[in-house]
């Protein structure tokens, strides 16, 4: 998934015995610069209103009409305040359009030398009557970093590029459809999730048994062309390394059912039993595939971990790029900041540049090496670093999350499978935040700096209880 372009809704606010030229004026900025970030603003046209600018309640009516028309379209709504604006202008708009989608409220400083009658802007002031009309009117919205900023300025921009990064997981984690393969495995407790609690918040999940996969598969043959065709996608994936040819055929065959299931049912995600009846009664590990999906933007989680896999597709949506499952697995020698991320193996390519297919040891002392094939192997180099996780609080009846960023890094680590070193502030504080709210084994990592992001898509606007661990 790229970071595919989205609508704003603009609304210019304007208040009577202010200069309307500055109105004028921003509308022709606001456009330059939605322009150049190739964003579709939707807003009123001159003629429209005074300037289009909205003011009244006439005005309010006319730009909700608009607004509603492109409805499906508009991910968010900008409002821009060149004056004092008219707080109930902005709020009576937002009320009657009934979008339901992020905001963002934007105010205009005033400069010292234009301080007369002419040009003086009073958005400082404004800002907060508009702010403090949509908190009476139950508004969800967003502010600037800076209480006030121009359009055409970096920190202003770098606003809106986050915003719109809201925009596009708020409106992602309202539709989601995630796929739960076979049961959650007896002994991993730790992945439960509330079915209900997910509905309530617009994320479905779409069960299937392992077996009906299982026999899919089992019904293809090396030579179907489904089958040759997804044994080339994966031998150009990465590198086979020592895996046997019959294991690469297993691989390919699940492969091409696990890809039909996920566009039969319109899935954006999948979770996957794969501990340990698919090594048992198939004969290979379905890293390889979660992999190749999870690289392709659909993310893949193990162990049926739906919750884990909600996770990764809120931070896909948040950087735009792919984020991996991952176990919060050992602490890094004595460096109370540092730890070992660690998982058998299907991580997404993105992380993994010496990446090749491999077995799964740790699973192979129990049920044979031989039947683990399909694991990756591969060391995840410095990079940024953004990690959380989504949970149902089902005692409370709640979805919660935590949030934070730290650095891979390139320090020694000896072993096998797919494997990182994080440093994160106050890693020990983190811990006890997991462990004392009953968070899973399970996180998710991305090389990104979205945090902030996350924390005001899930918890401004989702309602869920966030927590940003600022390290």
């Amino acid at each position: 998934m790229s970071k595919q372009l989205l609508s704003l809704g603009v609304i210019i606010g304007n208040r009577d015995f202010f200069p309307d030229s500055l109105v004028e004026k921003a509308r022709t900025e606001i456009i330059n610069v939605l322009s150049e970030l190739s964003i579709k603003p939707i807003l009123l046209e001159t003629t429209d209103t005074k300037l289009g600018g909205v003011e009244t309640y006439k005005d309010s009516q006319k730009c909700a009409d608009l607004f509603k028309k492109y409805n499906e379209e508009i991910a968010g709504v900008l409002v821009l305040l060149p004056n004092f604006g008219d707080e109930r202008g902005v709020a009576d708009t937002l009320k009657l359009a009934n979008l339901n989608v992020p905001v963002l409220v934007q105010a205009y400083p005033d400069e010292l030398s234009k301080m007369n009658v002419a040009n003086r802007r009073d958005s400082w002031c404004g800002k907060i009557s508009v702010c403090n009309n949509l908190y009476q009117y139950g508004i969800k919205y967003s502010l600037t970093s800076q209480h006030v900023s121009f359009p055409s300025e970096k920190p202003f921009q770098n606003d809106l590029k986050d915003f719109l990064a809201v925009c596009r997981v708020v409106k992602g984690m309202k539709n989601i459809r995630i796929g739960a393969i076979g049961a959650r495995p007896g002994a991993f407790n730790t992945v439960r999730f509330s079915e209900k609690i997910l509905q309530r918040n617009g994320i479905t999940v779409v069960t299937a048994d392992l077996s009906e996969i299982l026999g899919r598969a089992n019904k293809l043959t090396k030579d179907d062309k489904p089958v040759k065709q997804h044994l080339e996608t994966i031998n150009a994936y990465a590198p086979k390394g020592e895996t046997p040819d019959e294991a690469m055929i297993q691989i390919a065959k699940l492969d091409v059912v696990l890809n039909e299931y996920v566009e039969e049912y319109a899935l954006d995600a999948t979770a996957i039993q794969c501990w340990t009846s698919l090594q048992q009664n198939y004969g290979c590990n379905v890293c390889t595939s979660m992999s190749i999906m999870s690289e392709n933007m659909l993310p893949s989680a193990c162990e049926v971990d739906v919750t884990g896999t909600l996770s990764m597709y809120a931070m896909q949506l948040a950087s735009g790029s792919p984020s991996a499952l991952v176990d919060w697995n050992n602490n890094y020698a004595d460096d109370e900041n540092k730890c070992v991320l660690f998982h058998c193996g299907n991580w997404a390519k993105s992380f993994l540049p010496d990446i090749e297919i491999s077995n799964a040891p740790i699973l192979g002392t129990s049920i044979g090496v031989e039947n683990t094939y399909g694991a990756l192997d591969g060391r995840t180099p410095a990079m940024p670093l953004t990690f959380g996780r989504i949970s149902t609080d089902d005692p409370k009846g709640i979805i919660k999350a935590y949030v934070g960023e730290g650095e891979l890094t390139n320090d020694p680590l000896n072993t096998f499978g797919n494997r990182a070193v994080a440093q994160i502030g106050d890693l020990n504080g983190l811990m006890h935040h997991i462990c004392r709210n009953g968070f899973e084994h399970h996180v998710v990592m991305n090389a990104s700096k979205t945090a902030s992001i996350l924390e005001e898509a899930l918890g401004n606007y989702m309602g869920w209880e966030v927590y940003n661990h600022k390290g």
